[in-house]
């Protein structure tokens, strides 16, 4: 086998392993609703439930992030700069409005919204990249945002009570994660996969516990156990290894890829609020 093919035979391996990495994120965070409206069923805020989330993620991020160093290329100021803009907006912010948002909508429909991020990703890249979005790009670009459109004007004439303000939570943080994969698609091949993911969650972690320490007394409220059980699994299989497998997925198969692949997301959260929350596939109210 001539150095030709062996070359292309570990790019066609590479994209294997990216794909599937970015499968696996795709369902790892589609779990994240599911935990989400379990805990809801118990007295706890969106604040105290993200913090919660992200107290047991941090652990795990500043290990990583330790080991993670590189002497040979220490990082710059614009890459510190460029973790804690993308941290804020891509990890805090789409996390705080999405938790936010599920109090109104259920999982399903949450899920729906958010299945816009690679088409506002393709939208984001075309514009970054000046180039012009071809018809089938277009046509696919139409065809999720009138499916979008449909579904909610259906469950608006069933019942318009918080779903506006839900949907356009959920709809904001579906563009501030748009901005977040584009930005980290970019940092990621400066920076390395598993730093940048370290460092920016980190980022989001501090920012949570601050909002957290501002809008809540300085202690935890009394919680039901199932709460920090729903948070401690959210933290590991919605977070932490999504997270990881999300960047690397990025570095692999680049930004634009990974989005795509992460319309697995909608029909696997679908399935399991059918199964743990007893939603129905159809048409429902929420």
């Amino acid at each position: 086998m001539d150095d030709t093919q062996q070359k292309n035979r570990g790019i066609r391996r590479a994209a294997l392993v990216g794909t599937a990495f970015a499968a696996l994120a795709a369902i790892g965070f589609s779990t994240k609703a599911i935990f989400v409206k379990l805990a809801y069923q118990e007295p706890v805020d969106a604040v105290t439930l993200l913090t919660l989330r992200m107290v047991f993620s941090l652990p795990v991020f500043l290990v990583t992030g330790l080991f993670s160093r590189n002497p040979a290329r220490p990082l710059e100021k614009q890459d510190w700069w460029t973790i804690l803009a993308l941290g804020l907006v891509g990890y805090y912010a789409s996390s705080l409005l999405d938790f936010l948002g599920l109090r109104y909508i259920s999982a399903g429909l949450e899920r729906l919204i958010l299945f816009l991020y690679p088409t506002m990703v393709m939208l984001m890249s075309a514009v970054l990249s000046r180039r012009t979005l071809r018809r089938r790009e277009i046509l696919a670009l139409l065809l999720s945002y009138a499916g979008i459109a449909l579904v909610f004007m259906q469950n608006l004439h069933l019942e318009g009570k918080g779903l506006v303000l839900g949907a356009t939570l959920v709809f904001v943080s579906t563009l501030t994660y748009s901005v977040y994969l584009v930005g980290a698609g970019r940092a990621i091949a400066r920076i390395g996969a598993t730093r940048f993911t370290s460092f920016a969650s980190i980022v989001s972690c501090f920012a949570v516990m601050a909002q957290f320490a501002v809008s809540h007394p300085l202690h935890l409220p009394p919680l039901s156990l199932r709460v920090y059980e729903l948070g401690l699994a959210m933290a590991i299989f919605s977070t932490a290894i999504p997270f990881f497998l999300l960047s690397a997925g990025i570095r692999m198969i680049g930004s634009r890829k990974t989005a795509l692949i992460g319309s697995l997301g909608p029909v696997t959260t679908l399935y399991l609020a059918y199964v743990f929350l007893g939603e129905s596939f159809a048409t429902r109210r929420y």
